[in-house]
């Protein structure tokens, strides 16, 4: 099948090299522990001077898995440090999406690592246009398969030396089921519903506490302790015994994302969704509702809010922030 001529400037884009964007911090010790707390990372050659001193390495070295961290733009979208690129490495998509390609159903990235990062050394990344495959076409559509790869390197009096890569690939189509963007029929576009949570036996009295307006959390019946995900024994005393209490739904905001892309129904977009501490001392994670994007801060205050999706069908714990 022949391409349509719009293509012809989607490939023209591949290979194009997009330029540096820049970290705002050196890598530093304080954010490598930050970082492996929230993980659950222990390893002492991370956050242990002593330890790490006594390796080959010589000093605290920042975990392979944080590489894309350090180049992150921070709280607000696309705020990148003087010397980065202004330029849109993504903007092969922005392209797709023009022409009705706005579905997205695989994305996958791999990380690749050259060495260690110590602390001290200052990161930048470029990335690369790899590829724009052939269309395909399956059961939920037609599309094309869109490989990124941006190259982290570290900045050298004597030369920039790369210390890992990573590969961005996603398939953006345009559902069988859609009719076409130039004819757009709203009569026509079935309604997207929320993805339903998984339920276990371990899980289902969570949910149907839910369902009932309640937030109910695990509590160990011989040591007392509270758990949250749910899970069949005690991870302090073993115990295979439990019963729930009811939590008031109030606690604070330990931690937050903002999910900007890809843009998936029905969601809405900018997505806030946030790790949230309650009174009762365990954490759970839940979408965060009736606040704006820049005004979501690490220890405000917030409040269960339970609402219902899809017609009834569905009942979520939502957090709204509340007036200190």
């Amino acid at each position: 099948m022949a391409e349509q001529d719009w293509m012809s400037e989607v490939r023209a884009m591949v290979g194009r090299e997009y330029g540096r964007v820049c970290a705002w911090d050196e890598v530093n010790a304080p954010m490598i522990r930050q970082w492996c707390e929230m993980m659950g990372v222990d390893n002492p050659l991370y956050t242990d001077a002593a330890y790490a001193a006594s390796t080959e390495y010589g000093a605290i070295v920042s975990p392979p898995a944080m590489l894309q961290a350090w180049c992150l733009e921070g709280l607000h979208p696309n705020n990148y440090p003087p010397g980065s690129t202004t330029e849109n490495p993504y903007e092969v998509l922005r392209l797709l999406e023009s022409h009705g390609f706005k579905s997205v159903v695989a994305v996958n990235s791999d990380l690749s690592f050259e060495r260690y990062v110590k602390v001290g050394e200052r990161l930048y990344y470029t990335t690369r246009l790899d590829a724009v495959g052939e269309e395909k076409t399956t059961a939920l559509g037609t599309g094309f398969f869109v490989t990124l790869i941006m190259s982290f390197f570290s900045e050298k009096p004597t030369g920039d030396e790369k210390v890992g890569e990573l590969l961005f690939r996603v398939f953006k189509f345009r559902p069988a089921n859609v009719q076409a963007a130039e004819a757009p029929k709203v009569e026509m576009v079935q309604k997207i519903k929320r993805p339903k949570p998984g339920v276990s036996d371990d899980t289902r009295f969570f949910w149907d506490g839910v369902a009932a307006g309640k937030l109910l959390i695990q509590r160990c019946k011989s040591c007392g302790t509270l758990r949250h995900p749910p899970g069949p024994v005690c991870v302090k005393c073993h115990s295979f015994e439990w019963d729930t209490v009811e939590a008031s739904g109030a606690g604070s905001i330990h931690s937050f994302v903002v999910m900007h892309y890809p843009e998936v129904p029905p969601f809405d977009h900018p997505n806030p969704v946030g790790l949230i501490e309650l009174d009762e001392g365990v954490r759970l994670v839940a979408g965060l509702v009736g606040a704006k994007r820049n005004e979501i801060a690490i220890g405000q205050r917030v409040q269960v809010e339970f609402q219902s999706f899809d017609d009834g069908e569905l009942t979520l714990p939502l957090f709204r922030p509340v007036a200190p």
